[in-house]
């Protein structure tokens, strides 16, 4: 899927009157197929981008196009439809406790499926090897049939990727996928989603705290602060200069986590999965 904004602004849910924008004059270009990352500090715009690029969150100012379409000129019945072409990961996945897990993985399925499928998959998992086979990715085929309310917070996570790739979504937004994933855990999963991508053609967008396995996985690197594009490049040519710079006064971001007293943000209420 092909994303375009010019000169973009957001307001982040939360805020109050007066407030500064959680995105500011945001103009980029991302053509269909691509996996970036976003990075920069806690407080920068990097979730409510994703939001916006769902379709979740509509902008203050400025243009959004998906595939040269603007979502919000469009009936409900087609931003709908529109919505069920991409998927948000947040960075906690909402998933219900006492479901099992190959259910919670073929809801990814439900934008494509009729009422009655989706209704009929709650009892009869109607695709069980597609879901096997997306958590086999993640290392997590074991958990097929267990309870989601017996997951590690780290196993949740991979669950929320496996979801992705049974979707057919063309564009996947994914919130923080490495959070609870030790490092070598966190390597395996960022590398196979990105594999994954472009083997489908698959557009990707990834907000990261761990600057490292940015660097290392995606081939382009956005930086923000402040809601403002502070650079848009290959991520050969991210030094440690901008880095520092992205990073004034948040160096223990720098490092590759987030501080200890910015706990996950809660999934926003918003039903991306459901026609």
């Amino acid at each position: 899927m092909k994303i375009s904004l010019k000169n973009l602004s957001a307001r982040h849910a939360t805020a109050r009157r007066g407030s500064r924008d959680a995105l500011a004059g945001l103009t980029l270009d991302i053509a269909a197929g691509e996996q970036l990352a976003v990075i920069g500090p806690s407080g920068a715009g990097k979730t409510t981008l994703l939001e916006v690029l769902a379709c979740a969150r509509p902008p203050s100012a400025g243009e959004l196009q998906l595939d040269d379409t603007a979502p919000w000129q469009l009936p409900r019945r087609l931003l709908q439809s529109l919505r069920g072409r991409l998927i948000l990961v947040p960075q906690v996945p909402p998933l219900p406790p006492r479901q099992r897990v190959v259910t919670a993985v073929l809801a990814g399925r439900l934008p494509s499926w009729s009422l009655w499928t989706a209704l009929r998959s709650l009892f009869y998992p109607v695709d069980i090897p597609a879901a096997d086979a997306a958590l086999e990715v993640f290392d997590l085929g074991d958990k097929l049939f267990e309870r989601v309310d017996r997951l590690s917070g780290g196993e949740r996570q991979r669950v929320g990727l496996a979801r992705a790739l049974v979707s057919p979504a063309r564009l996947w937004l994914v919130d923080e996928p490495l959070s609870a994933l030790d490092p070598a855990r966190a390597q395996q999963a960022v590398s196979a989603l990105v594999r994954e991508a472009g083997q489908r053609g698959v557009s990707l967008v990834a907000t990261l705290h761990q600057v490292d396995a940015a660097l290392a996985n995606f081939p382009r690197i956005l930086g923000l602060r402040e809601g403002r594009l502070m650079f848009d490049l290959p991520a050969g040519q991210v030094t440690p200069e901008r880095l520092a710079q992205l990073y004034a006064s948040h160096e223990h971001e720098l490092r590759g986590a987030p501080p200890a007293d910015d706990p996950p943000m809660p999934a926003p209420p918003v039903v991306m999965q459901c026609r």
